[in-house]
């Protein structure tokens, strides 16, 4: 089977591609500065526009990671943004975790596999 890479560097790839189904890389907000709450909207537009590229959507979502920086202070914060932004009766498996983050003003970052839609 063929594995198709988009957006790739020497280091990552953002969509990999294989057998139908789409694993995105970790996704952060563009704005660092901004609240737990703003990241996870910023980082879930980024994720929409992924699996869009990819021939996805969140409805075809199978699994997400989450990483926070501080689950006590911004796991309900975040959970706010994602129930909201998650099609109902669509809820994919989850992990949610506390993580020390690739640099100190990010939040949240979020990893995502999902099916190839139709």
């Amino acid at each position: 089977m063929q594995i198709t890479r988009s957006h790739t560097s020497a280091r990552a790839s953002k969509i990999v591609e294989h057998g139908g189904v789409i694993y995105l890389s970790g996704q952060v907000a563009d704005d660092p500065e901004a609240d737990v709450q703003e990241q996870t909207r910023s980082t879930l537009a980024k994720v929409d526009e992924l699996l869009t590229e990819a021939g996805s959507n969140r409805e075809h979502i199978l699994s997400a990671t989450i990483y926070l920086r501080d689950i006590d202070q911004h796991f309900a914060l975040m959970n706010e943004v994602w129930n909201a932004w998650v099609p109902e009766g669509h809820s994919p498996a989850r992990a949610c975790v506390e993580a020390h983050m690739a640099r100190a003003q990010l939040l949240v970052e979020i990893c995502i596999i999902a099916a190839k839609a139709g």
